[in-house]
């Protein structure tokens, strides 16, 4: 009876994961093996050509933007949470939970439409160019847009919960006797800061990198809206194939490449003696 009641508990989750997550993945899947026609359609005829042509200097390129953008953004996004998430640590627990809510008030808005918004602050005729130059900070406006600029600004805001998050809850869980113990023993802030705390934070640190590099990669809407389409990530390549050039087979392709390095980078931080449990621990 336990069992079965077990069961019962779980089938909403486990119809939910074989429909909308399993099923979709193996038909991506076995659209990657497929050709297509000049028209747009597939044909259903087994080939590795899409993953070979994943390897054509042209889209290597793109594969390497996409990556050192990620890569950028996973940088900037640690250099403000981690003193942030200490800042945070600091203060009483009420005032942790207010702190910690209001980084997650962003998620009650769609992210296109704060994307939409940063149109309004960082155009030519925007907010903040209104007020650097009343302020005589510059004599012309700046382009904060349609550049790389626009997409670092647009991703660093959208994926900087997702850093602050798993990095607070390792941040939180260090133990304020150790901290006691270190300045007791003598050592300064900086050894203190590189011998006890930082250790103990890169499970969080290396979470929150898979959580804003992944997505990092895939945000075309931000390229397209921010960059004025002229940044191409690989997520706008994914796009491109499946509603402009109708190439599904080769988008589905680009797509089982970037989950299988995804799988990849899980399975280096487990082999590093990561524990993937701290991805919930927020």
């Amino acid at each position: 009876m336990k069992n079965k009641s077990k069961f019962l508990y779980l089938s909403p989750v486990v119809i939910y994961a074989i429909v909308l997550i399993l099923f979709p993945i193996l038909y991506i899947l076995f659209l990657s093996f497929q050709t297509n026609d000049n028209y747009g359609g597939i044909i259903y005829s087994l080939t590795l050509n899409n993953y070979i042509k994943i390897f054509d200097i042209v889209y290597l390129r793109v594969l390497f933007k996409s990556a050192s953008i990620a890569f950028i953004t996973t940088v900037i996004c640690i250099l403000i949470s981690y003193p942030f998430c200490i800042f945070i640590s600091e203060k009483k627990p009420n005032v942790q939970k207010i702190l910690i809510t209001l980084v997650m008030v962003p998620f009650l808005t769609n992210s296109l439409i704060r994307t939409y918004g940063w149109i309004v602050l960082l155009r030519k005729e925007g907010v903040f160019n209104s007020i650097l130059q009343a302020l005589n900070i510059c004599d012309g406006p700046i382009s904060f847009m349609y550049n790389n600029m626009g997409v670092f600004i647009g991703l660093v805001y959208t994926l900087l919960p997702f850093m602050i998050l798993p990095v607070y809850s390792s941040v939180s869980k260090i133990d304020k006797k150790v901290l006691e113990a270190s300045e007791d023993l003598g050592a300064n802030a900086y050894h203190t800061f590189t011998k006890v705390i930082l250790p103990q934070t890169l499970p969080g640190i290396f979470n929150g990198s898979l959580m804003v590099f992944i997505p990092a990669i895939g945000m075309f809407f931000i390229a397209d809206l921010l960059g004025g389409g002229k940044i191409m990530l690989v997520g706008n390549l994914i796009k491109n194939q499946f509603l402009v050039s109708r190439n599904w087979p080769f988008g589905a392709a680009i797509s089982i490449f970037l989950i299988v390095i995804t799988f990849l980078l899980v399975k280096l931080y487990k082999k590093t003696g990561g524990n993937m449990d701290d991805l919930g621990g927020f």
